[in-house]
């Protein structure tokens, strides 16, 4: 067993785990996050988004050089030319990412070793609701569902109960499965 595997569990350091849960229950203020995104039309369903900066463990971080870029776009049967994922699609990656990452961890700090994880997501969306032609539909997902593929070293009991934990400490999971406030107003 090398130094590597001692000190990580699925490609988490665990003394570096331990010090920021010490950390922030030693200091609550730390744990208040804000994270930001910048957009700009580009032409029809095309936008550009552009995330850099956020502020978190009680400063602004400047640890990230440049900024991720995501172009936003639409197909041609929603009026685009396939210039990226569109927003709704973007969702389902955000939503399969923050499973992912904190199925991941809080298998870490259980001491559950996470051998295999991909997930497939699929979600339906009624174009009325958008569209704006019956106001009775919803313009967001109905239904999303996630199929979870997983090989740990834990009983099956274990690792359904891991599952569980995971979609209610989601921050993606969760913000999608309750009513959160969005303001729009004009700056």
């Amino acid at each position: 067993m090398d130094m590597q595997t001692r000190t990580t569990i699925n490609g988490l350091d665990k003394q570096q785990m331990m010090d920021t849960i010490a950390a922030i229950q030693g200091q609550p203020a730390l744990a208040q996050f804000r994270f930001r995104a910048r957009n700009r039309w580009v032409s029809g369903g095309e936008n550009r988004s552009s995330i850099r900066d956020f502020y978190g463990a009680g400063a602004e971080d400047s640890s990230r050089t440049e900024a991720f870029e995501f172009t936003n776009g639409e197909p041609p049967v929603l009026l685009g030319h396939n210039e990226g994922a569109n927003p709704v699609e973007y969702l389902l990656h955000a939503l399969a990412g923050c499973v992912t990452t904190t199925l991941v961890l809080h298998a870490a700090a259980r001491g559950i070793e996470i051998r295999e994880l991909s997930t497939e997501l699929e979600g339906d969306i009624d174009l009325h609701g958008l569209l704006g032609l019956d106001e009775g539909v919803v313009p967001g997902y109905r239904e999303i569902r996630i199929g979870l593929h997983v090989k740990a070293d834990c009983p099956d009991e274990e690792l359904d109960a891991l599952i569980e934990y995971a979609k209610a400490h989601s921050p993606v999971c969760n913000t999608v499965c309750r009513p959160v406030p969005v303001a729009l107003r004009r700056v």
